[in-house]
């Protein structure tokens, strides 16, 4: 538990948050760049991939978009100019980062456009030409009030190829500003809705023609690297364009698997077989039973929404018992957990009640586990941790001021910065969340 704050440092603490919420552009800009600013807190919650995850009594210093310091506020200088703001009793942690989004564009499944289910396989197809960008996405802007500053919009699971899943921030204006990475990833569903595709398709098939069609793509990929390191103008095809920045490892196959068959299949096939960077979503119905082998290929597990499931052989409830996913994943020995609300399955700012779902069940949380699958985990899983997950030096100033730890269920969201900038304030725009 933390001190309770003296009566003149409470007040201090207030009024310094007052100031930044009147202080306008010169305590948190509204283009983006250009703000230097330094919070203290009591405790930033870091996660870096690596090492120490808390500093107590911590200072963050953030200028023109990034993390320019990160350390003991005893020891870590405020640089001349930047305003200081002290949080007090609040902590600072890195901002979610989300890799199952389906909100980003249209957020109704009757009227989006992320299930074009031309071809069992559709890698062409991009979730990119669907977004509406922060200004006029109701969902976008509560993800930000829940503390959502990440996330990948990904095609839906209605074929085993819907497409390809664009990385943007929540909070910033226009697509250009969100964009992070695109292509995000090429979404793959190994089953479960698949099989109500236009001629009902078992799983034989489907696996055979999945496979065919990353064959198909990574002999693209090949053919093109060989012919521009022999001088020539490959020629582009659009459908297997991905394959190129998979092969080359600058995007991931984020895999809709559940049932152990298909997730073992998913780290079989695409990881060991073909050689394509690539991670779990949802991972539940024994799932957990090829966590090992997971580990042992470093594929990431994305677990939700379903936070508990019953104890399952294939689909048949074997003895009844509840099972928290990620705790046994855990058990199993999986170190690279991670979470998603497949919104609006959960509403996207509800992504760190699943991280509290799964402390409930389990999990264990001695290495801050929990705030780590929110954070830089899934920046990890995505390739992007070099610029989001984790409160260092040079990455993104993607940061949130919390009233205690982001997964438990009391703890709200009193800011959210993107990129140094203040996008949602509790006080200055209403609680949305």
């Amino acid at each position: 538990m933390l001190p309770e704050l003296s009566a003149s440092r409470r007040l201090a603490s207030l009024a310094a948050l007052a100031l930044l919420v009147s202080a306008g552009p010169a305590a948190a800009s509204t283009d983006g760049g250009g703000e230097r600013f330094a919070l203290r807190t009591a405790k930033a919650l870091v996660c870096p991939p690596t090492g120490p995850q808390v500093v107590d009594n911590a200072l963050v210093v953030v200028a023109d978009g990034k993390i320019e310091a990160v350390g003991p506020a005893a020891t870590t200088p405020v640089p001349e100019g930047y305003d200081l703001v002290d949080v007090g009793d609040r902590w600072v942690v890195p901002g979610f980062v989300e890799l199952h989004c389906h909100v980003a564009g249209p957020n109704m499944f009757a009227v989006n456009d992320i299930n074009d289910m031309v071809y069992l396989t559709n890698p062409g197809l991009r979730a990119s030409s669907a977004v509406i960008p922060s200004a006029d996405n109701v969902a976008l802007r509560m993800a930000t009030a829940g503390g959502v500053t990440t996330v990948l919009y990904i095609p839906g699971s209605g074929t085993n190829m819907g497409g390809q899943g664009v990385l943007l921030k929540t909070g910033l204006d226009g697509y250009t500003r969100m964009l992070l990475r695109d292509p995000g990833s090429l979404k793959l569903a190994q089953a479960g809705n698949p099989e109500r595709w236009l001629i009902r398709p078992g799983r034989s098939f489907m696996n055979w023609n999945t496979r065919n069609t990353f064959l198909r793509g990574i002999a693209y990929a090949k053919r093109w690297a060989r012919q521009v390191a022999e001088g020539e103008r490959p020629r582009v095809e659009p459908q297997f364009e991905i394959f190129r920045a998979l092969y080359e490892g600058r995007a991931q196959v984020s895999t809709h698997t559940q049932i152990y068959q298909v997730v073992l299949m998913t780290i079989t096939m695409v990881s060991q077989e073909l050689g394509l960077p690539v991670y779990i979503d949802h991972g539940t119905f024994d799932g957990h039973r090829a966590a090992a082998l997971a580990e042992a290929n470093d594929v990431f597990a994305i677990l939700g929404p379903r936070g508990i499931s019953r104890h399952y052989s294939g689909f048949v409830d074997t003895d009844g018992r509840i099972l928290g996913v990620a705790a046994e994943y855990q058990r199993e020995g999986h170190t690279r957990i991670g979470f998603n609300t497949d919104s609006p399955v959960i509403p996207e700012e509800q992504l760190s009640l699943q991280s509290a779902m799964g402390v409930r069940y389990g999990l264990d949380t001695s290495h801050l586990e929990h705030v780590r699958g929110l954070t830089i985990v899934p920046a990890l899983a995505a390739g992007t941790a070099n610029r989001v997950g984790s409160l260092e030096v040079g990455k993104d100033a993607d940061l949130l001021v919390v009233t205690g730890d982001p997964a438990d269920p009391r703890t709200s969201v009193e800011m959210t910065f993107i990129e140094g900038e203040r996008v949602y304030d509790a006080a200055r725009d209403g609680r949305r969340w």
